[in-house]
């Protein structure tokens, strides 16, 4: 009978026992290549055992192991030990394993069989989705169990590390960007008299803007990362953010947003103190699963792109239907205190505003909330965590048509003789209740709502209002059917309907819709004046503004990764703090899972396991 001591992080091989025919058990072991290298004591050649020297040793690693860990190969040693009685439990007083433990002395003293390299390449769609994730701001940093030169190797494959921005001219990674765990640790910790490793922030600071690429790393490496990063107050340090600047890389001022991925059940920690944990649907274990706060069905890192392209959505749509809500409730809060201070009737009655309010809170925030996610929300920074969720070109879109919308009940409201077909002034339906007056201002002003709803599809001042309705039929659907029941409210209701909405009987006239159209339009033109008033501010602001470049070029938000041009908002600290923002996910699986609101992402990959 055999017995297994299986695979740990900590020790980073395995082996199992079996009986020999001729007596005695013999010991197979595999692992990690340096760890399996380190514990062997001869090899075999041309089928004899004989004694492994340091120089060959030192040949192994060089030709054998550097090599295939430099085309991105994962390494794994296989050795064999016999003996005679199977004592599995006995500690080595010397050797130790790579988190200070005791090696099984079963384990050491063993005979070297080969190095084999295994190729784990790259999924297609990881390297594009960790662009566009560096576009987003969010920043992508790999965490994984393989040896430095494989991590490295993978890393710029996947666009993680960059020959340009994170190597010298010879090539050689330049310190910091990448590091093994052992030596992250013992940088970013003190140790008591006791021995013990206490966490210390001042010397994590020091290291975490370069930090790439984490090899050799231990599960609580990654725990590390995540409250690190989320302690982190470098972005109040000011003098050591320029001197920072002054490298490339922007450091975001505020905390740092921290997304997890894993699949283990050593991972639920970092998951658990992560701002936003990922967790593998297929591969992930359900302790990991019940720790996370989102779960990737298929393990593909592309699809924590998919999700941050959501969540902005999400977010937009949001702030979409508050900027056309707010609107719709200034408009109607002034229209009635300036009627009640003129001692004049409103024009809205209380079944005028239900209406109204269904046109806001139930068509509209459907309407508003089916809007599809684009590319272009990946163009800009995540949102900065303290920013607040009404904007300023909100305000200015909210204040400028409430204004417009208001100014014009009031002047139809005090000056209606002007409107064509409006009756007599000695009929006693000339204006108020049930006039074609009021009539009109009714129909008017929900016009001017369902006309204001294409402005509010936009936030940040665009100008072509119409992009992107041919991929949102609801909208259209939404929008049409809302104008074509106001028309059966206003020109096809029945007697009591029109008695009870206190609507002329006999509706409106062709001139008169064609009057409340054209004002209704006038919301388009209003927004693309505001748009061009807030360009001229901020044209007349950066022109003035000492701090600003000839160039007019955007600072990234980056550690040592490309910079890209940002919004107004940027949040987190990404490599692409690197100008963006930042969020940092953990993937636990490079190669399957390979990486506002997640800005900088840390991604892990599986220790190469024996198995």
């Amino acid at each position: 009978e055999g017995s297994c001591k299986g695979f740990s992080s900590a020790r980073k091989m395995m082996s199992w026992t079996v009986p020999r025919p001729g007596g005695g058990f013999r010991i197979y072991a595999k692992g990690a290549s340096e760890i399996i290298l380190s514990r062997v004591s001869q090899t075999l050649q041309d089928g004899q055992v004989v004694k492994l020297r340091d120089s060959e040793r030192a040949n192994i690693t060089e030709t054998v192991i550097s090599k295939f860990a430099n085309l991105a190969m994962r390494t794994i040693g296989m050795a064999y030990k016999d003996v005679d009685s199977q004592d599995l439990d006995d500690l080595d007083p010397v050797l130790t394993n790579t988190d200070g433990s005791p090696a099984y002395t079963c384990e050491t003293g063993l005979t070297l069989v080969g190095i084999v390299g295994i190729e784990d390449p790259l999924r297609p769609e990881v390297a594009p989705a960790i662009g566009r994730c560096y576009r987003a701001g969010i920043d992508v940093r790999m965490v994984t169990g393989d040896n430095l030169a494989t991590a490295i190797a993978i890393a710029k494959g996947a666009g993680i590390l960059s020959e340009k921005l994170h190597c010298s001219k010879d090539g050689k990674v330049l310190p910091f960007r990448a590091m093994e765990g052992r030596t992250f640790r013992k940088a970013v910790h003190d140790y008591n008299d006791e021995g013990e490793a206490v966490f210390n922030q001042e010397k994590f600071d020091k290291i975490w803007p370069y930090l790439r690429v984490l090899a050799r790393s231990s599960p609580d490496d990654k725990l590390t990362l995540a409250k690190g990063l989320n302690g982190s107050r470098l972005f109040l340090d000011k003098p050591r953010c320029r001197a920072l600047l002054d490298e490339g890389i922007t450091i975001f001022p505020d905390r740092q947003v921290v997304a997890m991925t894993g699949d283990g059940t050593n991972d639920a920690p970092a998951l658990k103190n992560a701002d936003v944990g990922f967790a593998m649907g297929i591969a992930g274990t359900q302790i990991a699963k019940d720790a996370a706060n989102i779960i990737l069905l298929d393990d593909n890192f592309a699809s924590i792109v998919v999700a941050a392209m959501w969540g902005r959505n999400v977010f937009d749509s949001i702030q979409k239907f508050l900027q056309f809500q707010l609107t719709v409730n200034i408009s109607i809060l002034t229209l009635n205190v300036i009627c009640a201070v003129a001692d004049k009737k409103c024009p809205l009655t209380v079944l005028h505003l239900l209406w109204l309010n269904l046109i806001m809170d139930s068509a509209a925030s459907v309407a508003l909330a089916s809007e599809p996610p684009t590319e272009q929300l990946l163009e800009r920074p995540p949102v900065n965590r303290n920013d607040s969720i009404v904007t300023s070109q909100m305000l200015l879109n909210m204040f400028g048509m409430a204004t417009y919308e208001v100014s014009l009940m009031v002047l139809l409201l005090y000056k209606p003789d002007w409107l064509p077909d409006m009756p007599d002034e000695s009929d006693e339906y000339y204006t108020g209740e049930k006039s074609r007056h009021y009539t009109l201002l009714f129909n008017l002003f929900v016009l001017l709502q369902v006309f204001n709803e294409y402005n509010a599809r936009f936030l940040r001042g665009e100008w072509k209002i119409w992009v992107g309705l041919n991929r949102n039929p609801l909208y259209l659907f939404i929008s049409i059917g809302t104008m074509l029941f106001q028309v059966i409210m206003v020109q096809l209701a029945p007697p009591f309907l029109t008695y009870a909405l206190k609507i002329h009987e006999s509706g409106l006239t062709v001139k008169q819709w064609l009057v409340c159209l054209g004002l209704a339009l006038g919301t388009l033109v209003v927004q693309q004046f505001l748009n061009r008033c807030r360009d001229l501010v901020l044209q007349l602001t950066s022109s003035t503004s000492p701090s600003s470049t000839s160039s007019g070029q955007t600072m990234c938000q980056s550690t040592s990764a490309p910079c890209f041009p940002t919004d107004s908002q940027a949040t987190t600290t990404t490599e692409k703090k690197q100008d963006k923002g930042s969020i940092v996910t953990v993937v636990d699986n490079f190669d399957i899972v390979d990486a506002d609101s997640v800005d900088e992402i840390i991604t892990e990959t599986p220790e190469t396991t024996p198995e």
